[in-house]
Parts: C-alpha cells; sequence; structure tokens
C-alpha cells in the first residue's frame, strides 16, 4: 500500500501535455465511474480527500482523478450523465483505486462475475496499490477476487445477497466501514464520506481529517464498527433523546463518568437511556465514551508535546497504561509511536 506521507504532499502537479492525468508527486487517487454510477458516492472522494490541506502551507494533499472504462460520458442513475475526461490508463498510475456504487453492474451483481472490460481495467492496476470500494462497489471488488479470505462489508441490504455470491470473504454487515490494510470496504451512500475520512485520518492524522470534516460539514469521526442500521437515529415525536447527555459527556471526558450521571442528563432511568442510547447512536454508552476519549487522545498526541500520563488523565483513562492499552486496541500502535508518525506526517 502507497503511503499517502511519503508522496512529498506539499509539491504541485507538473502542467503539460507529457504529465498525463497524474503529475507531480502528490497521492494519486482515480476514482472509477460506470455506467448507473450513483453522483453522489461518485462526488465523495473529490470532496473528502480532494480538501485535505496541508495544516502549514495548505497544498493539496490528494490529486484525485475520476475516469471512466472509456473517456467520455458515463450514465448515472440520475436524470444526468458525466463526462470522465480519462480511461482506464490512470488506474496504472494510482496509490488509491476508489470504486463507487453503479445499478447497472450487470453480471458481476447477478452472478459475482468479472466482465471482461472491468477484467482489463483492473489487470492493468499496480500491485500494491490501495483499493476502496464504496457500498456496493464492493462487489467488484470481490468479483476481482481482491476480496477472497478478507473482511469486508457492502450495503445493509445487499449483505445477504453478497455473501452468497462470494462466500470465501467475510463480510460485515452491521459496520460503517471495514479497514483491512490495502484493500478498504464501506457501506452505502454516506458511510463513503466516514471511509474517506478515515482514509485521510489514518494518512495525515486526526487535525487535517477534522479540518476536512468541519469544511464538509459533517461529523469528524464516526468509528468503522458503528452500525450500519440504528433502530432510531432520531427521537420520536414526543420523546427524549440521548444527544444532550452525549453533549455534556464530551465536555467531561476527563472524568470518570456513570451510566447514572449520564441517564441524569435525559431525567430517565439507567434501562431507559442505555436502551436509548444503542438505538440511537448504534453502540452501548461505554462503547461511545471510549472511542470518544481515543479521539481526545490521538488529537492531543498529534497537536501538543504533552506527555504520555497527562493526556491519559485528560481524556478520562487515568493513567499511561491504560491509554496504551486502548491506544493499541483502536490503531494497533503505542501512543509514542502515533505521536512520532502523525506530529510530522503532512510535512514527509
Amino acid at each position: 500500500m502507497a503511503a499517502a506521507g511519503d508522496e512529498g504532499a506539499g509539491n504541485e502537479p507538473e502542467r503539460g501535455a507529457s504529465a498525463g492525468a497524474f503529475g507531480g508527486s502528490r497521492h494519486k487517487v482515480a476514482v472509477l465511474a460506470l455506467d448507473g454510477v450513483i453522483p453522489f458516492e461518485l462526488g465523495i472522494p473529490a470532496r473528502i480527500l480532494g480538501t485535505a490541506r496541508h495544516p502549514v502551507d495548505g497544498s493539496a494533499l490528494y490529486e484525485v482523478v475520476t475516469c471512466g472504462l472509456h473517456a467520455g460520458p458515463v450514465r448515472t442513475n440520475a436524470d444526468f450523465p458525466i463526462l470522465a475526461g480519462h480511461g482506464i490508463e490512470v488506474l496504472s498510475q494510482a496509490d488509491t483505486v476508489v470504486v463507487p456504487a453503479s445499478y447497472e453492474l450487470g453480471p458481476v451483481y447477478a452472478e459475482g462475475r468479472i466482465t471482461p472490460e472491468l477484467a482489463a481495467a483492473f489487470s492493468g492496476i499496480r500491485p500494491g496499490t490501495r483499493m476502496v470500494s464504496i457500498c456496493t462497489g464492493s462487489f467488484i471488488l470481490a468479483a476481482a477476487g481482491l476480496l477472497d479470505g478478507r473482511p469486508a462489508t457492502t450495503h445493509w441490504s445487499s449483505a445477504d445477497h453478497f455473501q452468497r455470491l462470494f462466500p470465501r470473504v467475510r463480510v460485515d454487515p452491521d459496520v460503517l466501514y471495514v479497514d483491512d490494510g490495502d484493500v478498504l470496504t464501506s457501506a452505502g451512500v454516506a458511510a463513503g464520506i466516514d471511509l474517506c475520512l478515515h482514509i485521510v485520518r489514518r494518512d495525515f492524522g486526526a487535525a487535517v481529517a477534522n479540518a476536512v470534516a468541519r469544511r464538509t460539514v459533517v461529523p469528524p469521526h464516526r468509528d468503522g464498527g458503528q452500525a450500519q442500521f440504528v433502530q432510531r437515529p432520531l427521537p420520536e415525536p414526543g420523546s427524549a433523546g440521548t444527544s444532550a447527555a452525549r453533549m455534556w459527556a464530551l465536555e467531561r471526558l476527563e472524568q470518570p463518568l456513570t451510566l447514572r450521571q449520564l441517564a441524569a442528563q435525559e431525567a430517565v432511568s439507567v434501562r431507559t437511556f442505555t436502551r436509548r442510547f444503542r438505538e440511537e447512536v448504534g453502540l452501548s454508552p461505554g462503547q461511545w465514551l471510549t472511542r470518544q476519549r481515543v479521539e481526545r487522545a490521538r488529537q492531543l498526541l498529534e497537536s501538543t508535546d504533552l506527555g504520555i500520563d497527562r493526556i491519559a488523565r485528560d481524556c478520562g483513562f487515568g493513567s499511561g497504561t491504560s491509554l496504551r492499552q486502548h491506544l493499541h486496541a483502536a490503531l494497533g500502535v503505542s501512543p509514542s509511536a502515533y505521536r512520532r508518525t502523525f506530529q510530522s506526517a503532512p510535512g514527509r
């Protein structure tokens, strides 16, 4: 997998006919638009990855190019086509290839069989290129054999069909996205935003990803393990939700918060609060709190020189040992390794 930080993010691309679709040394992202593509999902990589900026000089960190199987018009599932300026030749130059969903996958969706055109397109992708799917774009990755033996997800409504077609894939229908290193898959529609923000966070750290989220006016972090389909994403008319308790908790992450305290913010019993919380968020209150504390720790590790024990206390983990355990469980790295990576990542 190409590391985005190794791409010399501050360099401007070369100009001129000889430069081709990609130029310079920024991390190169090719988005494959197929007939029947959903415009919303097609636009996510350009809107999220394409707006990631170096925090010091403001230069673009990714170069995003859209291509079709052939340069020219591509049908969408809306009442308008899009014009792909490039063909599959750009796939061979990409560090990351993104495949959004399409409603015209033909034998890929019906039989799990890749078409000759798609097979030819994928044959030109360099080994080690990071592969990403949004929604049912995962069917294309699976048909190409890229998901065999791997964990993956897709839109919840297609998960059973996906598993029948591709029994060698370890399908998880309940999560927003799955990161398996050089292959990443997301659930439907807006989960593609979460996955692309996760990619920015993984490549360049939480501060850069949070800046993109603020610019896009979306939540900065919905963890991949959060449920795709929650029973009650908004409170029913006349009933209380749990948003006030969550806001209250976010302002007090350094404190030892209890379920009783959280329930008190909504004036309900612990049992009622716990049920409503899981219905709305898709996680237990304890899981949600831990993830918010890990996210706070990541931000402090990137943006401050505070000691590990101090960060642990400020995030509510109590001790450096506890912070190390939780960060390793979430990210697979120690706090010091995370800090070394991401305090310098945008300038590498």
